[in-house]
């Protein structure tokens, strides 16, 4: 009864565009499932990964989407995300993980933001394929966000040095897959994985939201 009339008051919409879902529609209304820029160059290496994938690309209603979910409090998006991830990890990635997990924000930026979003989407990615996500990393240090550098360099230079490791024995020959909301130059997850390996975990994959499209030369 409670769900009925939420439903009334507040009508599901679609978590790309908004629109009001039909009855028989969930999480994306049909244009967005049909027409979303669906992420297809996930074999472009990053250093430090056996293998990633993401949903879409970053651009357009996705970006805005993303946005709404860091910064607009949009904090129910995670179910969405999460279960469109879960199909995606299916469907590229090996089913044979020891760990699900995910790359972490600082104490501070989930203090300040409410909320640790990519979390979020590990708790519905772990309820959809039968895990209970684990935390792996730390991040030690509050930096600027990847979003306000501009070059490649700068954002592999952010990041360096500030994920530990809180138990060494729980990723030591283990093969990890670590969640992410957005992947651009891929500085983040790189810096990520390298810390897991430098610490003896067999192969760490990731999957992700969104991906931003490679730079043509």
């Amino acid at each position: 009864m409670i769900r009925r009339i939420s439903n009334l008051l507040f009508p599901p919409k679609c978590v790309l565009c908004r629109h009001i879902l039909a009855k028989n529609e969930t999480d994306l209304c049909h244009d967005c499932r049909l027409h979303a820029p669906q992420y297809t160059n996930s074999k472009n290496n990053i250093s430090f990964l056996a293998g990633w994938t993401a949903v879409w690309y970053y651009k357009d209603d996705v970006r805005k989407s993303l946005l709404r979910y860091k910064f607009g409090n949009a904090r129910s998006y995670a179910e969405a995300y999460g279960r469109l991830l879960a199909i995606k990890i299916q469907e590229d990635l090996p089913d044979d993980i020891d760990i699900l997990a995910w790359v972490p924000v600082s104490r501070l930026r989930r203090f300040r933001r409410g909320y640790d979003q990519v979390e979020l989407i590990a708790k519905e990615v772990g309820v959809q394929l039968g895990y209970t996500p684990q935390v792996v990393l730390k991040k030690v240090r509050n930096t600027p966000a990847q979003s306000s550098l501009v070059t490649a360099a700068q954002r592999r230079a952010n990041v360096m040095g500030v994920y530990s490791i809180p138990d060494t024995k729980l990723v030591h020959g283990k093969r990890i897959l670590l969640l992410d909301d957005i992947i651009t130059t891929g500085a983040t997850i790189s810096e990520c994985a390298k810390t897991l390996q430098f610490a003896g975990a067999k192969a760490i994959y990731c999957a992700a939201v969104a991906a931003a499209a490679p730079k043509k030369n």
